[in-house]
């Protein structure tokens, strides 16, 4: 009874004094809910194996404790988690408890690792283990299902950090002038407690290892707030929308690193495929080159890994065996040999022989159509793209026959068509007609270094001016 007596004394102190305890402090006994308290359907949650598990309708349990009186503000809390196939739940901060419905206060720290099956037009949820849920999201599961694995929070000031197994997944700093969708708004940062989400009956989620690092009141905001209030206010849509904000064309090149894109995806809540170049001239050139480099190869589970094959002659270089150990393969039309036997690569002006517009035109749309048609590839990247000396007559050149040629190509083969964002193309006229044809888009930036990956403003202009939604993208298989 003293020594019980003595911790509870301390725990009260450092709550008035708002201090931190400088040691973890363990909020789950591993055999009782005692300090938790269940909102609707209590008996959706249960216990086994030193674990607490999700098991019923909807249902959230808050952390009622003696532990700060259930009251944090700057803390570290860590659970280790284990997701079933299919399964959605969700770690709320800052909340408090409510007898039903979801959480109105505070944040959800997002929880699912894939989704289960759905109907034609049924809703997938894109917003995947690790988002700071409709503020900054991760659009792709960073674990499997089935597997233990750790989620950290941190909340210091106005700034939340998600963490997976130790790695930063998502970080978000609220700036003074905060904008909410009316159904997000109190998705604020204050004090409050957690809660854990029982979503359906169909999501079973076990959480075990529950505890809290309490930390001082005064500590200063560490992280950056959004300066572009307009921009941030279209980020904060989309993501309450589940819209995947993924761009599936980058490089780490030009001075590049990982860890630099890992830094842009959190500012903005994006979700990168970071791809290698494969062909002649162009990096890779060899299939054993190639295997040597994914042998050894690891890369950010908060990333995609994609080959980009270059010119007509990959396929006879690189073995399924290479390609298939990639998430997806795209290649673009920028490279071939026009009919008088010339490999050119269009960008590069001395390798580029344009001759009569017309002419090289035909020869272009005739090379995409074969290209979309018989190269198995994923996406069609650099779409629509002119040399330099003619891109002036873009709209000229790309003919409503030419156009028609092109998406009914890709409509048939089912080749995804990118939204380009570092040339802008291909023109909100090009991409009308593929959104009536039902083709499927993806968003690229192909930077070519760490001072143009930009932040997919064309990209995102074209969500509004098309009308675009979830259902219009295509997301490498999860």
């Amino acid at each position: 009874m003293k020594r019980t007596f003595s911790v509870v004394f301390i725990l009260c102190m450092l709550a008035l004094a708002g201090c931190s305890s400088e040691e973890w402090i363990s909020l789950f006994d591993g055999e009782t809910l005692k300090g938790w308290k269940a909102s609707e359907n209590a008996g959706s949650w249960k216990i086994e194996d030193g674990a607490i598990v999700t098991a019923g309708n909807r249902s959230h349990l808050f952390y009622d404790g003696d532990v700060m009186d259930h009251n944090f503000r700057n803390f570290e809390f860590s659970a280790d988690v284990k997701t079933s196939p299919g399964a959605n739940s969700g770690i709320y901060i800052h909340t408090e408890f409510q007898e039903e419905g979801w959480p109105a206060k505070g944040y959800e720290c997002q929880v699912i690792n894939s989704n289960p099956p759905t109907g034609e037009g049924g809703y997938v949820e894109h917003k995947m283990t690790g988002s700071i849920y409709a503020i900054r999201n991760i659009w792709k599961a960073p674990v499997p299902d089935d597997v233990w694995f750790n989620y950290r929070i941190r909340i210091q000031g106005k700034t939340i950090q998600t963490y997976i197994n130790d790695m930063l997944a998502a970080e978000y700093t609220e700036p003074v002038e905060i904008y909410r969708p009316e159904s997000m708004s109190g998705r604020l940062l204050g004090s409050g407690t957690f809660a854990l989400q029982c979503q359906d009956p169909g999501s079973v989620v076990s959480y075990k290892n529950i505890k809290v690092k309490p930390l001082p009141d005064d500590l200063p905001t560490p992280g950056t707030p959004p300066d572009d209030l307009e921009f941030e206010k279209k980020l904060i849509d989309l993501a309450s929308q589940n819209f995947p904000l993924i761009d599936l064309h980058t490089h780490l090149k030009g001075g590049m690193t990982e860890e630099q894109a890992l830094e842009q995806a959190r500012r903005y809540g994006y979700t990168y495929g970071l791809a290698v170049n494969c062909g002649i001239k162009m990096g890779f050139e060899t299939d054993d080159s190639l295997k040597a480099y994914l042998d050894n190869h690891t890369h950010s589970p908060f990333t995609w890994h994609a080959m980009q094959a270059e010119g007509r002659e990959w396929l006879e270089l690189f073995s399924k065996e290479s390609r298939d150990r990639f998430d997806y393969v795209f290649t673009d039309a920028m490279t071939w040999t026009n009919d008088k036997g010339k490999r050119m690569r269009l960008w590069i002006k001395e390798e580029t022989e344009v001759g009569d517009p017309q002419d090289f035109m035909d020869q272009l749309t005739d090379q995409i159509v074969k290209i979309v048609s018989e190269e198995p590839i994923d996406i069609h990247v650099n779409p629509t793209y002119l040399p330099p000396e003619i891109a002036d007559r873009y709209d000229e050149l790309w003919t409503e026959e030419r156009m028609d040629r092109v998406v009914a190509a890709l409509a048939e083969s089912g080749v995804a068509l990118e939204i380009n964002n570092r040339n802008r193309i291909p023109s909100p006229a090009f991409l009308k007609k593929a959104k009536e044809a039902g083709v499927k888009f993806t968003f690229g930036t192909n930077n070519a270094g760490a001072n143009d990956l930009g932040r997919m403003d064309y990209c995102i202009e074209m969500i509004g001016e098309l009308g675009l939604t979830s259902q219009d993208m295509w997301i490498p298989a999860k």
